[in-house]
């Protein structure tokens, strides 16, 4: 049986394809991807399923890498590595750094709150684009694209698999003040899928926000942000 003519990328698609750095066979994998479920149909599936196998491909990709990085590396030293790699907060990060957020389909009620700054639909979509890659082209591709777009990620994990709430404490104590102040400045979102947004403060003025799913994610990466700040300052 011949295979249905493939659909064209859009130009806004084909160059975040090429942000991405992949030539894809079948288009209609990344325009899955792209797709959330708040705009999807029966015409035009979204990119849950293909986020299901994104997260299990980029598991795997990270496993064998950090294997490969650290031979000597017990599992209890190599999971904290992996879970700083594969978590929602590094995901979004890497989405990011790709403006994925900038040809995300999205329902009207997404986009009227801000659905293409939030952390958790990034996350999600990035993982389905690495499987939209996977799928048109094999898991070396899909691993081509993961450990170059990750980057300098895999070399400085072993920092980042710390707590960052722990580490933006111990830093505070170090100097004699007091705890980190977390607030939520903004809940968006319907009830079953809140966007929390978290702001903490040292006692020296020192302020970050950060948005995510849950108040833990979205703590710890605001503790995160406030820890990268510090750090650009010393």
């Amino acid at each position: 049986m011949a295979r249905p003519a493939s659909v064209r990328l859009s130009a806004e698609f084909a160059a975040f394809a090429a942000r991405l750095g992949h030539d894809f066979t079948r288009p209609e994998l990344l325009q899955r991807a792209l797709t959330h479920s708040s705009i999807g149909s029966k015409t035009r599936p979204d990119n849950q399923r293909l986020e299901f196998l994104g997260d299990r491909v980029l598991g795997l990709i990270m496993s064998e890498a950090l294997l490969k990085a650290d031979r000597g590396a017990s599992e209890g030293q190599l999971a904290p590595r992996f879970n700083a790699l594969v978590r929602k907060e590094t995901c979004a990060e890497v989405a990011r750094q790709l403006d994925l957020g900038a040809v995300l389909r999205l329902g009207r009620s997404e986009m009227l709150t801000g659905g293409r700054r939030k952390e958790a639909l990034l996350a999600d979509a990035m993982e389905a684009v690495i499987a939209a890659v996977y799928l048109d082209a094999g898991l070396e591709a899909a691993r081509n694209v993961v450990l170059t777009q990750w980057g300098e990620r895999l070399q400085r994990v072993e920092a980042d698999s710390r707590d960052a709430k722990t580490m933006l404490q111990e830093w505070a104590q170090a100097r004699g003040d007091p705890p980190p102040d977390y607030t939520e400045t903004a809940r968006e979102g319907p009830p079953h899928a809140p966007q929390f947004t978290i702001e903490v403060r040292l006692a020296g003025g020192e302020t970050a926000r950060a948005s995510a799913g849950s108040k833990r994610q979205a703590e710890q990466a605001a503790a995160r942000r406030l820890l990268d700040i510090l750090e650009g300052e010393t």
